[in-house]
């Protein structure tokens, strides 16, 4: 397609990315899937009994069945799925290699910096997902250690005072699951209420054990210190310190942008603060690199999923195709 060595460099190798390669090898282009962790990394470090919110098939891709043994199917038989994806379409990722840098280079190309090497191409698309990022709380005494932003598993904080910061559905499913492996659980809950889009299986039972006292829920609060062994809480009626072990920030995450900047992409005002691009082209401001996923949702994290930009990759390398097809016929 060009003289550069790659017609495309794909940033990240989550299931958005592996669905970007799919769609490049199929239309007949050259490229490389560059991921700073393990395959699939965010889905890795997602905690080791999750279950997904969607079916397995909403989940698929490349054409390859996903097959699990319940309607909704585990951490462990996504991380299955995603390496039969990478195996079977023989895709060509380089892991365990960080994205650095981007800069453009003649021929209106860019080239990509990573941690061991550097790849130039005509486009690049950046489907770094959001999970890597933490919204973090911002008081003192975040960074101890027994503050985790990632939840792993539950026998850690079994007769530990835990407290669980959020109301969403991540916050909802650690409360509970800490609490019946025996952690004394209290929340932590800005708003007057549990979130609104709670799913409707998680929502009958965080409600019924906050409503019998088994799980304390602060509503109208919010953390303001983090001690080695209590945390100050601020609502409506003042200040006032728990015992505490562990905290667990079910805050949510965001894109890294201070990395997306360091490619030269643009960040929008508004409320959601997402990458600036064209969304019937996914194309940003700079020529010829594209967003794909949960990325170009910015902050509202709550929009865009796996199952819902499964078109991503087909839709760029259209456009990208048919760029270059109107540049030879020029």
């Amino acid at each position: 397609m060009n003289t550069l060595p790659y017609d495309l460099v794909i940033i990240g190798g989550g299931p958005t990315g592996l669905n970007c390669a799919i769609a490049a090898r199929r239309a007949g282009l050259s490229y490389v899937v560059l991921e700073k962790g393990a395959l699939v990394n965010a889905i890795y470090h997602f905690p080791t009994n999750m279950t997904f919110f969607s079916t397995s098939r909403l989940l698929e891709i490349g054409e390859v069945p996903f097959i699990s043994h319940g309607d909704k199917p585990t951490r462990f038989e996504a991380l299955e799925y995603y390496r039969r994806i990478w195996q079977s379409w023989q895709l060509e990722v380089r892991l365990y290699e960080e994205v650095e840098k981007m800069e453009p280079i003649g021929g209106g190309g860019y080239r990509v910096h990573t941690s061991k090497a550097q790849y130039d191409a005509t486009a690049v698309i950046v489907a770094t997902g959001f999970y890597d990022t933490p919204c973090l709380l911002d008081v003192p005494g975040e960074s101890l250690p027994k503050v985790k932003h990632y939840y792993d598993d539950a026998h850690p904080y079994a007769g530990q005072d835990v407290l669980v910061v959020g109301a969403a559905n991540s916050a909802c499913d650690v409360a509970l699951e800490t609490f019946y492996k025996g952690a004394r659980v209290t929340m932590a809950i800005r708003e007057s209420e549990i979130y609104p889009g709670v799913k409707y299986w998680i929502r009958p039972n965080i409600e019924n054990r906050i409503k019998e006292g088994s799980i304390k829920a602060f509503f109208n609060t919010k953390v303001k210190a983090i001690y080695p062994n209590e945390v100050l809480l601020s609502g409506p009626e003042g200040d006032f310190s728990i015992p505490n072990d562990f905290v667990l920030a079910m805050t949510g995450y965001q894109p890294n942008y201070p990395f997306l900047e360091r490619l030269g992409l643009r960040i929008a005002t508004d409320e959601a603060q997402a990458p600036l691009h064209n969304p019937d082209t996914l194309e940003t401001h700079l020529p010829n690199v594209f967003l794909a996923g949960v990325v170009c949702a910015g902050k509202k994290t709550n929009k865009l999923f796996i199952e819902n930009t499964r078109d991503h990759g087909d839709l760029i390398i259209r456009e990208i195709t048919e760029k270059a097809l109107e540049g030879r016929e020029r």
